[in-house]
């Protein structure tokens, strides 16, 4: 197998490769980095995040790099602080005996004065985020006359996080004669425009096939009911107690749900999203980097740029609607000569989705059942007998304890000890799991182990009817005003609204049950009761289930789906308040208190029973 010091590095460099103990180079690398040694022709390089790209473009930058002269040389663009910060970080240390080598980071969301002030002191090499970059380039600050290389890092990145025009701007005012280097994990359709403008007759290297999935990661897809999402996510930690990983949400408030309701439940959790100030985030990850959490909740940009290569576990949430995505997404476990598991949460109606993506990918998403609460209970008591056997055990630390001990216990045998230990250690997750149900769907919607799939208030919806729809001109505003007037408040959480021709159907949070029903009584005119799905022989699942389709709300205003019609006409309304109704989330979205419903238990963190629900 080939070394760095085949790759035709000076001796410098390869002092400083050698500390930091590299030996062998990673494909991506070992192409790479003779390509732009021995040429200036420009380099599209294709390889997942996380195969060492920044080595494959830094460590040729920097043996061609003249250190005596005082000017920016290179631009090197990335799309997060994180990675701005981490390149830098890594450049340094490449540097660390070349001597006379200045790298500058700039980013967003930090002082500009203090970054325009370490470009006065005339770096050769600038690593920042394309909006900060471009902003200093026409202040001024950042003078780009003589740049000889500019690298575009995560390109395709870069393009999903909407910098294109930023790109552009700082492609167009660079000098024509330099080297352009643009390293992405995919060739999407805008990386290919990027090349097509701005690239001379690139050369390409590619690591695998574009966009194929790592092969130390191994795709996993769990089919549960789009409500029991929450309940398969706990379930899946439970299974794995030494998880360390991210769970991908698909939007700000998700994220903070998931992570609130995982935090709640005792789990080793936070949360990271664009709502957050830099400082907020900056704790958030360096807990993660660290590893004081096990499970970081987060939406795609927010995760940008978080480099950690130990990951377990990936964990979608949902399964994400570009398969581009998904590929960065696994891309980020499995890395390092580690093995990883990508994992998507699906419900039935994403079979065909699942089947594109393997397409793409190239690889198999294999099916998984969600774990029993009996497998979990066994999984867990057992990593913990096996952690007790290979225990170093520090007899000058305990002895002064040992006699006390002993005397205490011995009246006890051998079994009753262990008896004992196991009831103190696992009654908490036995008596959880006692009556937990079986979140296994099959593709047509049934449950897998047999049983029809059955409504329940599970995460704290109650579904309602109303005599009102399109033909009374009733659009989804119109209904929350109308229930904000009628109860009185603003707070009540709303769920899904589905808007038929001669009535509706909203969820609401159920703790407002009663006073939803009280609110609407006497009126004359309009009618509120709760739906209670209608059962049909011989078709498996209430209709309730089947039909869920069109017009959902996540509780605010200007929602374009009020108009869209659903099959679920057939409900028959109850007489008064009822306690059978259909409660249900609404596609996943969970309230954070509730915790209903046969649940998982806490996973890494508190075994407090003030933290469960039974």
């Amino acid at each position: 197998m080939i070394t760095f010091h085949e790759l035709g590095l000076n001796k410098k460099l390869l002092q400083a490769v050698d500390e930091l103990g590299f030996v062998n180079p990673t494909p991506i690398q070992q192409q790479a980095i003779p390509q732009i040694l021995e040429s200036e022709k420009d380099l599209i390089a294709l390889a997942q995040t996380g195969t060492g790209k920044t080595a494959a473009f830094g460590l040729p930058i920097l043996e061609k790099l003249d250190a005596d002269s005082r000017t920016v040389q290179a631009i090197i663009l990335c799309p997060t602080r994180e990675l701005c910060l981490q390149i830098t970080k890594d450049l340094e240390n490449f540097a660390k005996f070349l001597g006379n080598v200045a790298i500058q980071p700039v980013y967003g969301g930090a002082d500009a004065l203090k970054q325009i002030n370490g470009l006065k002191k005339n770096p050769q090499i600038v690593v920042g985020t394309p909006g900060r970059t471009l902003d200093l380039i026409k202040r001024g600050a950042l003078k780009i006359n003589n740049i000889n290389w500019l690298v575009l890092d995560e390109a395709d990145e870069m393009l999903n996080m909407g910098f294109r025009e930023d790109i552009d701007s700082i492609l167009e005012t660079t000098p024509s004669e330099k080297q352009v280097l643009l390293f992405s994990a995919t060739m999407m359709k805008e990386v290919r425009r990027i090349a097509s403008e701005y690239m001379h007759k690139p050369e390409e290297i590619s690591i695998g096939k574009t966009n194929e999935g790592s092969n130390d990661v191994e795709h996993h897809y769990y089919m549960v009911r789009a409500n029991d999402r929450y309940l398969a996510l706990k379930r899946l930690a439970d299974i794995n107690p030494n998880v360390y990983g991210i769970v991908f949400c698909r939007t700000r408030r998700e994220t903070k749900e998931v992570a609130d309701a995982l935090i709640e439940d005792g789990y080793n959790a936070d949360a990271l999203h664009g709502d957050l100030s830099q400082a907020q985030r900056d704790t958030v990850m360096d807990k993660f980097r660290r590893k004081q959490l096990q499970l970081l909740v987060a939406t795609d940009v927010a995760a940008r740029g978080i480099d950690v290569n130990e990951l377990t576990h990936v964990i979608n949430y949902n399964l994400p609607d570009d398969p581009e995505v998904y590929v960065h997404r696994s891309g980020r476990t499995g890395r390092a000569g580690n093995k990883g598991v990508s994992i998507v949460i699906v419900h039935s109606r994403e079979g065909r989705k699942l089947k594109d993506l393997e397409r793409i990918i190239g690889k198999k998403i294999e099916a998984k059942q969600v774990p029993t609460g009996k497998e979990i209970v066994e999984k867990r008591l057992f990593a913990t007998i096996d952690k007790i056997e290979k225990i170093d055990v520090d007899y000058s630390q305990i002895e002064p304890y040992l006699e006390t001990i002993s005397q205490k216990l011995e009246w006890m045998d051998r079994d009753e000890l262990l008896k004992r230990f196991v009831s103190l250690e696992f009654t908490t997750f036995l008596d959880y799991y006692k009556h937990a149900k079986d979140l296994n769907v099959s593709e047509s919607g049934r449950e897998e182990r047999g049983g029809k799939i059955r409504g329940g208030n599970v995460h704290g919806m109650t579904r309602f009817h109303i005599n009102v729809g399109q033909k009374q001109q009733i659009k989804i505003p119109n209904l929350i005003g109308l229930i904000n007037e009628k109860t009185r408040k603003r707070d009540i959480e709303i769920g899904k609204i589905e808007i038929l021709r001669n009535f509706s159907f909203f969820e609401a949070d159920s703790a407002h049950e009663q006073l939803i029903l009280e609110s609407f009584k006497g009126d004359g005119e309009i009618e509120v009761q709760i739906s209670i799905p209608e059962k049909k022989e011989g078709r498996g699942g209430d209709r309730n289930e089947r039909s869920d389709r069109g017009g959902e709300r996540r509780g605010g205003y200007g929602s374009k789906g009020g108009d869209r019609r659903s099959s679920g006409n057939g409900y028959k309304k109850s007489s008064g308040s009822g306690s059978g109704g259909n409660r249900r989330s609404g596609g996943g979205d969970f309230k954070s208190k509730s915790k209903s419903g046969g649940g998982s238990s806490s996973s890494f963190a508190s075994r407090s029973k003030g933290k469960r629900s039974r």
